[in-house]
């Protein structure tokens, strides 16, 4: 009976919120950025930002966004292929339609898989947009994770300050949910 009254008071304290003290100054100053919003505030469980400067936070930031959108195209294309909508026409010369392969993982890994030629050929591409493409190459970016080398608008720079703001949150949030 005493260890069942133990397990339960320990499990119990799991859940009581944890006692802190003053936050260090690294956390003080980036409080405030982009992204250290309700309910979490500025969350770093793994201590990354520990007596961190500017610079590692714009290089983490940048990461993080580079990430979530990853991320989100991935979820995307899941989705997408789940429903059953595929390009058109071949995926390689033999004859294999794009719809002839599985969805999801087991499109990589399986015995209906991509050949291992195939899946290089997408590791090269993704490697070729991480080396030459998605970064900010003529050094006009607006803020960390902006790529549009002033070419791409889209409308951007019609918006005023409060409503880009916005726009950068709902991003940094969707993209959050999307790693996940």
């Amino acid at each position: 009976k005493l260890a069942i009254l133990a397990a339960l008071f320990g499990s119990a304290a799991a859940f009581a919120p944890a006692q802190t003290g003053k936050a260090a100054s690294a956390l003080n100053a980036f409080e405030s950025e982009l992204g250290a919003q309700a309910p979490l505030g500025f969350f770093d469980p793994l201590g990354l930002l520990d007596d961190a400067d500017q610079e590692r936070f714009d290089r983490l930031r940048y990461v993080e966004i580079k990430h979530g959108r990853i991320a989100q195209l991935a979820f995307l294309g899941n989705i997408i292929t789940r429903a059953g909508v595929h390009l058109p026409g071949n995926i390689d010369y033999a004859g294999n339609s794009f719809d002839s392969f599985p969805n999801g993982w087991a499109a990589i890994s399986g015995p209906d898989a991509i050949s291992g030629s195939g899946l290089g050929q997408i590791v090269a591409f993704v490697g070729f947009l991480e080396l030459f493409v998605m970064k900010d190459v003529t050094g006009e970016g607006e803020f960390v994770g902006d790529f549009r080398n002033g070419a791409l608008d889209f409308g951007w720079d019609k918006f005023d300050a409060e409503t880009k703001l916005s726009k950068r949150a709902i991003e940094l949030n969707n993209g959050r949910a999307a790693m996940m």
